[in-house]
């Protein structure tokens, strides 16, 4: 197979990983078919040699000696270090113990020393977080001043982009030490326990001699991996390794002349995952020169709010369209149940734990066992939702943006957002949000198509008006402006007169401050992300959104001045209220009786064009006033049925003498 990727001009390569399945194999010894099953156990055998080795390794270079060696880069002359974890190791001469009795090649080796060596590689940032803390401990630990906060940041390398919530969070890791402990930790490797070695198989350490993927001539949407595993779980000779050739079928998402590489294993039951590394050409992203923006705001109940803006050659900037919304109540909903469920089997597994003090043959251990199974289901299915929510969400911004032709995606930068002095039900609903997972997902599927990613900071972009810049009267709905709330916002300028809903006029905010800031646009050298790291009040100034006049199809008079119209009924209606009635002997083709209704369209949650309505809700209850439900309240079953996206409705941009003169 060819290893290199040929480039164009305008494209970089992108790396991604996909997610395959090992359906069992041939052993190529006897040719016997090898099941399923039969597969990942002998890849678990493998998988639990690499993590008892890799768990030896980490015990013994768990200090910070041994991690500040590795993160110096050079070896003892001189010699900058190889990028591969486990030739860096191999520089230094940090060996790997087998264990006693069990013969293992060179390539078994290489895996648990690029384990190994990337753990710790990444434990260099934890250990430079937690000296920065130690170093600058504050007098009150639960509330630090501007000028502690100063000095943590200086103390810390690159502090100054680092959230505040990683500095939070790794202070209470280090009071909880203290109070435990009565004194404070000495660095981040006495604060926290030697890392566990994941149960994986890295065949991209390995070479042709371990492990080998090649395409099949036939189909290009399937590939043959062919990598030797132990017949047994103690290995003696070098007999006790076979090869075993397994077809994996490709993912749809792999265009077909992507580069593959060997993935990593994961056993897990009766299965084998796979994470299949892929390199592909994609149009490279540009962190300047933007006209055309979308905006993205995050919400509560509605998760994401969005639109596109445009930036004019006079510096003017305008909206193309009212927006969408990317509405995820009924999925937060069944996510908080679950959560509630999996707290409620989490103390009752530590009540149980208490009663049987580690006794195996107590008579509520099968109760205790059958709790912590039903606790790690229910985790399970909480991380399902969750990534279904993260991808589902993603996959419609980047839609959004692919519609209106934006080239940038702005996105406000919430890493800071602390879920704390809004009640309990507020704060746990902030902190289960997958704000995160999104963001990732969206970087990820937007690269496919070229467009930028760029997180701005969300200063006041929910409480100043998008055409004026002026502090916003909040209430609870338009037709209840004098009711506190915080749904619907009004410019109290008479001169601009914006209303709108809240997240819409955020989202307007958002595209205009980063059109204007893309020229302090920042790029991480290490992972490529792009950010916008502070507002500039010069610039400020200028990203306000300027309206547009209305087009001449909506410039009539439409308000009612009289009693509506009544509408001619069709000659036969869809749907019938009333049952059909019940004869013994019905004629062919009779209608069945009951409330068997004969419409085949969908419910009214399944509709996927659901317009947004921001009014307010009666709390009347009486037979005159029925509680009122506004229109797509009845969630339907499933998880597209519980996510809700409005399409977007954009405007046509407008024509320029420019555009009329070059038009043939």
């Amino acid at each position: 197979m060819n290893r290199k990727l040929r480039l164009a001009g305008g494209q970089v390569a992108r790396t991604a990983t996909a997610r395959v399945v090992l359906r069992g194999g041939v052993a190529e010894r006897t040719g016997e078919v090898v099941s399923a099953r039969v597969v990942a156990e002998r890849v678990g055998w493998a998988a639990d040699l690499v993590a008892a080795m890799t768990a030896g390794l980490l015990a013994e270079r768990w200090n910070a000696e041994d991690v500040a060696v590795l993160a110096a880069g050079v070896d003892a002359a001189g010699r900058v270090l190889p990028s591969n974890a486990w030739m860096a190791l191999r520089r230094l001469g940090w060996g790997v113990g087998v264990p006693e009795g069990v013969r293992v090649n060179d390539r078994v080796v290489r895996m648990a020393q690029e384990q190994a060596g990337r753990v710790l590689r990444g434990a260099r940032h934890r250990a430079e977080v937690t000296a920065g803390i130690l170093r600058t401990w504050p007098a009150d630990p639960g509330r630090r001043v501007a000028a502690e906060w100063d000095a943590v940041r200086e103390a810390i390398p690159d502090g100054r982009a680092l959230p505040s919530s990683v500095i939070k969070a790794r202070t209470r890791q280090v009071t909880a030490f203290a109070a435990k402990r009565g004194r404070l930790p000495v660095d981040v490797f006495e604060l926290e326990e030697v890392p566990r070695a994941a149960r994986m198989l890295m065949l991209a350490a390995v070479d042709r001699q371990q492990a080998t993927l090649e395409r099949t001539d036939d189909d290009p949407s399937k590939v043959l991996l062919r990598l030797q595993l132990p017949t047994r779980p103690d290995p003696r000779t070098y007999a006790d390794w076979s090869w075993v050739a397994c077809p994996i079928t490709l993912p749809p998402t792999i265009p077909p002349g992507a580069v593959l590489h060997l993935p990593t294993l994961r056993p897990q039951a009766h299965k084998v995952l796979g994470d299949l590394a892929f390199s592909h050409p994609v149009p490279q992203t540009q962190a300047r020169d933007h006209t055309t923006a979308l905006g993205v705001d995050w919400g509560l109940n509605t998760l994401l709010s969005a639109g596109a803006c445009r930036a004019h050659p006079d510096g003017t900037i305008t909206a193309l369209g009212a927006g969408a919304m990317f509405r995820a109540a009924g999925v937060m909903a069944r996510q908080h149940r679950l959560r509630r469920h999996s707290e409620r089997l989490q103390t009752k597994t530590d009540i149980y734990t208490r009663l049987i003090t580690g006794r195996p043959d107590h008579h509520l251990a099968a109760k205790h066992a059958a709790l912590k199974a039903e606790r790690e289901h229910v985790a399970d299915r909480r991380s399902g939702l969750n990534h279904a929510l993260a991808w589902s969400a993603a996959r419609w911004v980047v839609d959004q943006a692919i519609t209106s032709g934006a080239s940038v995606i702005y996105v406000e930068d919430l890493r800071s957002l602390q879920a704390k002095g809004m009640g309990r039900t507020l704060n746990t609903r902030l902190s289960q949000a997958v704000r995160g997972q999104i963001v990732a997902n969206m970087r990820h599927l937007a690269a496919e198509t070229g467009i930028a990613v760029v997180t701005v900071p969300a200063r006041n972009t929910s409480k100043h008006c998008p055409q004026c810049l002026l502090p916003l009267r909040h209430c609870k709905a338009p037709d209840r402006p004098t009711t506190p709330g915080w749904k619907w916002a009004i410019c109290p300028n008479s001169d601009c007169g914006w209303q709108g809903d809240r997240d819409h006029g955020a989202w307007r905010r958002i595209a205009a401050r980063g059109l204007t800031h893309q020229t302090h646009t920042v790029i991480d050298r290490g992972t490529g992300r792009m950010t916008i790291p502070r507002v500039i009040d010069t610039l400020e100034t200028c990203a306000v959104i300027t309206p547009t006049a209305p087009s001449p199809a909506s410039g009539d008079d439409r308000s009612k001045t009289g009693r509506t119209p009544r509408r001619t009924t069709r000659p036969a209606p869809r749907r019938r209220g009333a049952p059909s009635t019940p004869e013994p002997d019905g004629s062919a083709g009779q209608r069945p009786e009951g409330h068997a209704h004969t419409d085949p369209r969908p419910p009214r949650a399944a509709c996927r064009h659901q317009s947004v309505h921001t009014i307010s809700s009666t709390t009347h209850t009486s037979r005159n006033h029925p509680r009122h439900r506004p229109k797509g309240a009845a969630l339907g079953a499933g998880f597209h049925l519980n996510a809700h996206a409005t399409p977007p409705r954009w405007a046509d941009p407008p024509i320029t003498p420019l555009d009329v003169a070059t038009d043939p």
